[in-house]
């Protein structure tokens, strides 16, 4: 990678630094590629943190927990052949997952898959999650929610958002061994996660929280928290109690901002900051792209005087949907912010929405996106790609909800893999 003064030369240019351009650009550095990743991670914070696969096909089987999640892709992409999983063949959605995790595992924030099955946890609404990879922080969770073994849930004088009562009331009839209990911690004062989080790496303030507990305990087998373990530490936050506690001791998933959707923004920006062949402006978003004679594309980047300019031999577009602004709805219909590309959607704006507001099959408009041919390249009205080098992944594209169906974490890691292989094969096949 050659970097001149504000102008930076690279191979691949990833547009967005949410999951899916995170970790395209993780597996394009894995593969060798000079990468500039450009965007916010803000939105990694509004995640759970958790890693979904698919819950179950059709989404009102969902809570049939003997689902195989490889089953469920399998019937999804039958019926839906035009879904971004059909694009990607099921060995490589594998692939993306564990690549994915070793690299967290790598640089400390450990996740636990059970492969071939998913897992199902208590949230903190004291509904019941399915997902296919989490912290492992929370495997616990799993574990106690599974066996029904008598289990302590702690919640903290002052947190907002939580509270363990609220769990036990939902939960006792399916699990009648739940007791909970609120305790004080720290400074006493009313709390938002991440200043408690941040209170709770202090050692002194883990043993007060453990003399705390040991005073409600009834001979419970488990204990649960909510997931405010601690932020850069939380590994190190979790073991230093169950190892003073004697007891296994899980985090239970809170609403947003989450603690561990901020647990992996942190190692993300920290870890592709200095992975080789990686160049990240998370501070920045480009405002203008443009393409050569040569079809190397010339983006200008911002805020700051004078602009950053990048010049890149292809583009991944992962500038997710309305949040991430990769989208934008107005009077006359949803654009593509960027590039102007053509956006799939309702013929009107009447055909958005059902009247329904919990329509059993989600609304149209949770569908909009980009189409793309298999190599992931957006596609023009004439239904050919709009540029040889420029491809598109994560929630930007068409024909997904993702929402409704539970698929987030895999629609990410999948499609952002299969964008970076097609680049290779681009790059090679012009290179011949």
């Amino acid at each position: 990678m050659i970097v001149a003064e504000n102008c930076i030369h690279c191979d691949l240019l990833v547009i967005g630094a949410g999951l899916a351009g995170s970790a395209a650009a993780l597996f394009a550095a894995n593969r060798g590629i000079s990468t500039v990743l450009i965007g916010r991670t803000g939105n990694l914070q509004f995640t759970s943190g958790l890693l979904d696969l698919l819950a179950g096909y059709p989404v009102e089987d969902a809570n049939d927990f003997s689902q195989s999640p490889w089953e469920s892709v399998a019937r999804l992409t039958a019926d839906i052949p035009m879904h971004p999983f059909a694009l990607i063949d099921p060995p490589e959605i594998r692939q993306a997952f564990t690549e994915f995790l070793a690299f967290l595992s790598e640089v400390g924030l450990d996740y636990y898959v059970e492969t071939e099955r998913n897992i199902r946890i208590v949230t903190s609404l004291g509904t019941l999650k399915t997902t296919y990879a989490l912290p492992t922080s929370m495997r616990h969770n799993a574990t106690a929610l599974k066996e029904k073994q008598p289990c302590l849930l702690i919640d903290f004088e002052g947190l907002k958002g939580y509270s363990a009562c609220q769990i036990r009331e939902t939960l006792t009839r399916s699990w009648p061994g739940l007791r909970s209990a609120r305790v004080a911690v720290g400074s006493g004062r009313e709390y938002y996660p991440q200043p408690l989080a941040d209170e709770l790496e202090n050692p002194s303030v883990q043993t007060d929280l453990v003399k705390a507990i040991r005073q409600h305990l009834r001979g419970e087998a488990f204990i649960g928290l909510p997931a405010v373990l601690g932020l850069s530490a939380a590994s190190n936050v979790r073991q230093a109690l169950e190892k003073q506690l004697g007891l296994p001791v899980f985090e239970i998933p809170m609403l947003p901002p989450s603690l561990p959707g901020l647990r992996m923004k942190e190692v993300l920006e920290k870890h592709l900051s200095g992975r080789k062949g990686v160049k990240t402006l998370f501070q920045q978003e480009v405002l203008e792209a443009n393409r050569t004679e040569d079809q190397t594309f010339i983006c200008h980047a911002g805020p700051g005087e004078p602009m950053v300019t990048i010049e890149a031999r292809g583009i991944i577009l992962a500038s997710g949907r309305f949040f991430g602004k990769g989208l934008h709805a107005t009077r006359k219909g949803i654009r593509e912010t960027l590039f102007n590309l053509p956006v799939k959607q309702p013929e009107s704006r009447s055909l958005w929405h059902h009247e329904d507001l919990l329509h059993p099959q989600g609304h149209p408009i949770n569908l909009a996106g980009l189409e793309t041919d298999k190599h992931f390249r957006p596609l023009g009205n004439d239904g050919q790609p709009v540029y040889r080098n420029l491809f598109a992944a994560g929630t930007i594209l068409a024909h997904h909800d993702w929402m409704r169906m539970k698929c987030g974490g895999g629609l990410a890691l999948s499609t952002a893999f299969g964008a970076v292989n097609a680049f290779l094969k681009m790059r090679s096949t012009s290179s011949n």
